[in-house]
């Protein structure tokens, strides 16, 4: 039989559980909001994302948002519905979301839909599921009321058809900073060797944390290959008690590492944003140190307090942050081969 010590003990337990479950768990401190996106096209997501939190409205809204600028910017070959397609001309996107309540929706490979991030989030808000791929995740957003449509574009196609005339596929690091097709000067992001992700991270007024990763991939990659961005844990990772983590470049090298997750273990272990982005790249490069040299591995990183931390292999990554104060600040990483 317990005696009454021990019945005292299991009563304060539970009422300290129930008393986090009504304030809301590991929520942040009541502060200034900011969003952090990676490259310089983060910039327009950012202004998306602000308008929500400007206003006092939550992280999850302001990060889905921004990251529906670049799916539809025609412009760019990164993200979205101008992405390159693989090598079998198929455009099919991959997305991820997650609030400050750990709850987490994805879709990949899905093709026909121009905002895989937003039925991501229905994934996470309708589904007892956290990812859906293929036809089923396809049937899923028509049944949520998307219109399917052709996403390969004209451009797109006449750089794939070029392509194959010698169809052999290189990932080439930072192809999201070449000025291939446009004017000289210009920093439309990708090319027709690779493309690369959107990682969007906010906190909110209320200290709320989320995040969002979209892509369409890597260019010429093999039908039905998924990289890092869908995969909660790679690609994106939030904890509402600690921060928040996205990652960019080659998404292979993020799984093997569960990048994300790592970066916001680390800050869980008191190391600051910059430091986690840093362990987490120099992780890699531990492991791979010959491979490494010719690709791209980039983290960004956003804790409660509201600091920032970033870090890649090459030189040339940026990220784009928005406080209030900067709305379009674009801010080069430090990397481990500059």
């Amino acid at each position: 039989m317990p005696n009454r010590r021990d019945v005292f003990k299991a009563t304060l337990a539970l009422s300290s559980l129930a008393g986090l479950a009504s304030t809301g768990a590991g929520a942040a401190s009541v502060g200034k909001p900011i969003v952090v996106s990676t490259w310089d096209f983060g910039v327009t997501a950012n202004q998306a994302a602000w308008e929500v939190l400007k206003t006092g409205g939550h992280a999850l809204d302001a990060v889905e948002a921004g990251a529906r600028v670049p799916e539809v910017n025609m412009k760019n070959h990164s993200v979205g519905r101008a992405g390159y397609p693989d090598r079998d001309g198929h455009v099919s996107l991959d997305a991820s979301i997650m609030d400050e309540q750990w709850r987490c929706g994805a879709v990949a490979a899905l093709e026909h839909i121009d905002h895989p991030i937003s039925v991501a989030r229905l994934v996470m808000e309708k589904t007892p599921h956290v990812l859906l791929v293929g036809a089923g995740a396809l049937q899923f957003a028509i049944e949520q009321g998307f219109k399917p449509e052709e996403l390969l574009t004209p451009e797109s196609e006449a750089a794939w058809k070029d392509w194959l005339k010698t169809a052999k596929y290189e990932p080439v690091a930072n192809s999201e900073m070449s000025t291939y097709g446009h004017a000289p000067g210009s920093k439309v992001p990708g090319d027709v060797h690779n493309h690369d992700t959107l990682g969007i991270l906010a906190l909110d007024a209320q200290g709320r944390l989320s995040g969002a990763c979209t892509t369409s991939g890597m260019a010429w990659k093999m039908h039905g290959r998924v990289g890092d961005s869908p995969i909660i844990g790679a690609g994106l990772y939030v904890d509402g008690e600690i921060g928040a983590a996205t990652s960019t470049g080659v998404g292979e090298e993020v799984i093997r590492n569960a990048g994300s997750f790592l970066v916001v273990e680390l800050m869980r272990q008191g190391w600051t944003p910059q430091q986690a982005c840093e362990e987490a790249v120099m992780r890699i490069v531990r492991r791979r140190p010959e491979a490494v040299k010719a690709l791209q591995v980039g983290f960004l990183a956003l804790n409660t307090k509201g600091e920032v931390g970033a870090f890649a292999i090459q030189t040339g990554f940026v990220y784009a942050q928005c406080d209030g104060a900067q709305t379009d600040r674009v801010v080069p990483s430090k990397s481990v081969f500059s």
